[in-house]
């Protein structure tokens, strides 16, 4: 079940009929053990970067996950998926530019399970609009994962027009070349697990770097991932290239994000 609080009350249907009228916004994701989070600061920051891109308004990151610790102490629960969504009931798509005043939309789901299975993806030719914001415009990246899931495939992975890999449909991507992981640059939002992962491979002294990697180059790697709020998951296979599953990259990725952090959500 989920449930959803607006403002640090339950939301009511017109709230929600608000946002999906609208559909203008933006949001993180994180997931919370016992309270606690990790890559807090990054949220916070997300948060009020966006915010202030979007809707020229100040937002305080701190204030919104107190919110969202609220709701959890309201719905009786430690651990949870939390979304925070930044949008405004007041938002009016034929005056767009009119100022109005930030809403805080936090959604508590059943937490993530840490097994997840391999995935088979399929590449399509395809660049979100302004990636560096984690904004409410998710059609083309679920309209791309259905198409794979028809295609028989489990996800999909985009590329920008120069024929570069850029990301997948909600995860950033990591190729491992047998010596260090390789983060694919190009036009995609810079998730908060990825900027995790990279720093917690600084501190396990696991090499990476961040480098153009185009579609042809994808089968000279040995192995891939997949990396958002919901933890990690090996990537197998990209359109004809397979690899099968690196467990023990897989186990030395999974003990570096283990070591971070985990600090109270307010």
């Amino acid at each position: 079940m989920t449930s959803a609080f607006l403002n640090g009350k339950p939301a009511t249907a017109d709230d929600l009929r608000a946002l999906a009228l609208a559909n203008y916004g933006h949001f993180t994701s994180m997931q919370v053990r016992d309270g606690a989070v990790q890559g807090r600061t990054l949220h916070v920051q997300r948060l009020q970067e966006a915010t202030l891109a979007l809707f020229g308004a100040t937002l305080d990151g701190e204030d919104a996950l107190k919110l969202a610790a609220s709701a959890m102490r309201e719905a009786g629960l430690r651990d949870a998926s939390v979304r925070i969504t930044v949008f405004s009931t007041r938002f009016d798509y034929r005056d767009p530019a009119r100022s109005v005043v930030p809403d805080v939309l936090v959604s508590l789901s059943p937490a993530s399970s840490p097994d997840k299975p391999a995935l088979r993806v399929k590449s399509y030719p395809f660049v979100r609009p302004l990636p560096q914001y984690k904004h409410v415009g998710t059609f083309p990246l679920f309209h791309y994962r259905r198409q794979a899931l028809a295609d028989g495939y489990d996800d999909a992975l985009f590329v920008d027009p120069a024929g570069q890999v850029v990301e997948g449909s909600i995860w950033n991507l990591g190729l491992w070349d047998g010596q260090s992981v390789v983060w694919p640059e190009g036009p995609a939002l810079r998730g908060t697990a990825e900027r995790l992962l990279q720093a917690a491979l600084d501190e396990a002294g696991i090499p990476h770097r961040s480098a153009p990697v185009n579609l042809a180059d994808v089968a000279g790697f040995r192995a891939g991932f997949a990396c958002n709020a919901s933890g990690l998951q090996p990537v197998v296979a990209v359109d004809a290239v397979a690899w099968g599953t690196d467990t023990a990259l897989m186990t030395r990725l999974k003990a570096a994000l283990d070591a971070v952090a985990w600090e109270p959500l307010a």
